[in-house]
Parts: C-alpha cells; structure tokens; sequence
C-alpha cells in the first residue's frame, strides 16, 4: 500500500488464472492425467459467469465441457489457453496466470516410469498458454527445478528464471532469521532459538539465510502444550526422498565416502548445472548432487567461477535433513541386506569360524554408508541387520539376560540346538581391534551372559566378542 498510485493503480485489475499440479502423483499417466482435468474444472468453475457473455454457442458449449471434465483429451492440451481469451473477451485485459508446483507430475512420472508421456502433455499445456498468446498479461510458475527451455519447454524462451542461487527475492523463501526470532519471542520459547537453529535454519538463497518455513510453524505449534516439545524432522514427512535413495543406491565408493564426509559435517564442493531435468539425473553424478542441492538436501556454503563452470561448496543444511540422511541410508541397506546371500556368515557363525565372520562383515561393511561417528549403536545395527534373516534361530537384540544386555543372542526354538552371544565393541584404532575383541568376551564372562541360557536347557552356547574400527572387523 505504501507503494503508491503506480501500483495501487494495478491493483484487482486483472483475472487471474491459478492451479496447482502438487496432486498429479498417481500411479498411471491416466490417473495423473484424470487430475489435472480435475484441477482445470475448478479453475473454469471459478469463472463460470462468464459463460453467457461468450460470443458463440461453441464457446459456451466448450467451457461448459471443460467444466464437467466432459472435453475431449486432446482439448486440454489448450485448456488453459481458452480459458485464458474467454477471460480477455469478457474484460478486455490481460490474464495472469500462476501454475504452482509444475515439476511434482515430472518427478513422479520420471519414477513410475511415464515421464516422456508426462511431459509430453506439460509441455502441450504451458506452450498454448505460455507462448505467442496474446491475451496473457503475466505468468508465474514455480517447482523445484529450474524450467530448462532445451528440453521440457522447447517453446518458452522469454522466462525470467528465479532460482535458489540467484539475489531476487531470496528472503521471500523462507523465514529470515529475525522473523524467526520474533516468532520465538511471540510463542515464549526464545530459550529454545539455538536447538530451533540447528534443526531447522541452514538453507541459503542468494546471500540471504533462512529456515524452513513448515518446520518452524509445526515445531512452534507443537509446544502449544509443552514448551519442552522434542524436536523432530517435518520435512521429511513432507517430501519425497526418492532422489537420496537413487543417489545411494547407484553411489560408487568414492560417492559412499563423499556421503559420509557429509553426515559428518563436512563440505564437498561439486559444479551445478540449473538446467538439469529429471531423464537426466542419473546420466552423471554431479546430476544427482545438483538435484540434492536444487531440492533443499544441500545447502550452500561457498561458490567461485572456473571458466563457465559455476561450483558450490555444499553441506548438509541441519540436523532434520541429516536426519533423512540417516535414516534413508539404514533403511536402504536393511532391503539391500535383505536380498543379499548371506548363508556363508550364517554358517560360519554356527561353526565358530571366526576368521571368515570377519571377512564377511567387513565386505559388506566396505559396501554400506557408515557415518564415522563411531558409535556403537550403528555396528549393533548392522549386525542386526545382517542375521535378521538367519532362518530357523531366534534374533534378539538387546534383551535382558544374566547381569546385563548382551547385544544380540541367536537362540534355536529347541534347547537341543545352539545358542549364540554376540558382544559388539568399536575400537579407536587398527591396532585395538584384538584387545576390544577380548574386552568383548570378557564383558560375556563377568556379566554372566550365558547364565540364562544354561538354565534354558542350552549346553551348546558360542560366544563371540566382535570389534569394529570403521569398516573393517574382527571376531574372536
């Protein structure tokens, strides 16, 4: 308003057209499609009383179609577009049309497998609007992805493009670190500014810093009965982590260490492309890193020029984001367990042969993504995971018995098979691997871990003292 007569002066001037695509995630092109037409009916039924002061009876009758969702396929290819010179017709200005989310139909259809269909039809309908049409006043439209003009909207070439690396409106991203404050202050909880930093803040849009707008309202929300509300991952729920999934699953091994360095807290820095597309995020790997940067995975750090070449120093943003890392990477390795052969370490530990335990552990240690933090919880994991599917023995992970809790017991149902502990210890160096093994036995005698299974009935008890020093193991 204190802009004054210029703008004021534009101000419910103009019709507006607006529709989301964020719902267009069936399982079929159909489906995907069936919503789309869905979201048009709404849009036409907005303005549905212009359709007597239409110029013709075809007119009417097409804008009646579209409003039942009654067209022909091939007419929702222009949809927007006749809606667009109805408009302009009956008010004899310009339209603005607003499509929000265009990229949701890419991405899902780039993973159920429809994506050329997919964007076959995106681009039919923004072009007609888009392009060379003269009722249209403005149009803005937004994803996550950058609209590449090459190749999902070969027509489009006058776009403006706003992107997570340029300085135009980079506070409107999210909150800024002093609405947040002011939030914080509101609600009480300016106690809590430096968790709500860690977890939520992070992201960086041209030089301005921001949080995440949906995780800071849901946290605030949820102290509306404790202030003390633990902090928890939103976004996550949020969004679809199917590119970190891809990304892991196709990583080689210096992509595995590159991931690592990341859940640690380092930075790597890698060159960006703003025109990749979703067929290509797996034709390189530093596509797979632009797309992790693009959709808030990364943040950036820093960034130079080499050439024409612009890279970014990424990390990751904060404790939520970390958090997916986490634990997309546990669960993506217990299905990839799951599908491993894994009888040899199965046999081997029912035969005490230690030495190819060992082995096997550490190939398949060489093979997951650890995070470096050396905490014994994640070895207790993997080695959970690794026997979850030992057949006809009885996995329990943690469960009292004797003095304390050894890590994982393997029981047969029938007392007249074998029993097996296993004790899980983590070295600081090579070196200490032997002694943390025996440090591991020890711990099986003193607490007096196979008490409990001797009164079972059990008489054939193994018992193994594993240690780890980042991915390499040793069983005694």
């Amino acid at each position: 308003m204190s802009a004054g007569e210029r703008y004021l002066n534009e101000m419910g001037r103009y019709q507006v057209i607006s529709i989301s695509l964020k719902s267009m995630k069936q399982g079929s092109f159909e489906d995907a499609f069936h919503c789309l037409k869905e979201e048009i009916a709404r849009e036409y039924k907005k303005h549905s009383e212009i359709i007597e002061k239409l110029k013709t009876e075809d007119d009417r009758e097409k804008f009646g179609l579209f409003m039942n969702r009654a067209a022909d396929d091939r007419e929702y290819l222009t949809a927007l577009r006749f809606l667009s010179e109805c408009l302009y017709f009956c008010y004899g200005v310009g339209t603005v049309i607003l499509i929000d989310e265009y990229d949701v139909p890419l991405e899902n259809a780039y993973f159920r497998g429809f994506y050329e269909k997919m964007t076959d039809l995106v681009r039919s309908v923004f072009e007609s609007a888009l392009k060379t049409n003269d009722t249209l006043e403005f149009a803005v439209v937004t994803g996550c992805l950058r609209i590449s003009k090459e190749s999902i909207f070969t027509g489009l070439n006058n776009l403006k493009i706003i992107s997570i690396t340029s300085e135009s409106y980079n506070e409107h991203f999210g909150f800024t670190c002093q609405e947040v404050r002011d939030m914080l202050e509101y609600y009480g909880l300016q106690d809590n500014a430096e968790e709500v930093r860690k977890w939520y803040d992070g992201y960086l849009f041209g030089n301005t810093e921001v949080y995440n707008p949906w995780s800071v309202i849901n946290y605030v929300d949820s102290c509306y009965e404790n202030k003390n509300a633990i902090f928890r991952p939103y976004w996550s729920n949020t969004s679809s982590n199917s590119i970190v999934r891809m990304l892991i699953e196709k990583a080689d091994m210096s992509v595995k260490q590159e991931i690592e360095s990341l859940i640690e807290g380092k930075t790597i820095t890698k060159p960006i492309h703003e025109d990749i597309t979703y067929d290509e995020i797996d034709s390189t790997q530093d596509n797979l890193w632009n797309f992790l940067f693009f959709t808030g995975y990364l943040k950036k750090i820093s960034e130079f020029m080499d050439g024409e070449t612009l890279y970014v120093e990424m990390a990751i943003p904060n404790a939520e984001v970390r958090y997916i890392y986490k634990n997309t990477v546990l669960r993506w390795f217990e299905e990839k367990t799951e599908k491993k052969e894994l009888t040899p370490l199965y046999q081997s530990i029912l035969n005490g042969d230690r030495e190819k335990i060992a082995e096997i552990l550490s190939e398949n240690l060489m093979e997951t993504i650890s995070f470096y933090d050396y905490q014994e919880s994640y070895y207790h994991g993997f080695m959970a995971g690794m026997l979850k599917n030992i057949g006809n023995y009885i996995v329990l992970s943690n469960r009292e018995s004797g003095n304390g809790r050894p890590d994982i017991l393997l029981k047969y149902p029938s007392v007249r098979g074998k029993a097996v502990i296993i004790e899980i210890k983590v070295a600081k160096t090579y070196q200490e691997l032997e002694q943390k093994c025996d440090e591991a036995l020890r711990q099986i005698e003193d607490r007096k871990y196979e008490e409990e299974l001797r009164k079972e009935g059990y008489s054939d008890i193994l018992k193994y003292g594993v240690a780890f020093y980042r991915k390499e193991c040793m069983v005694k």
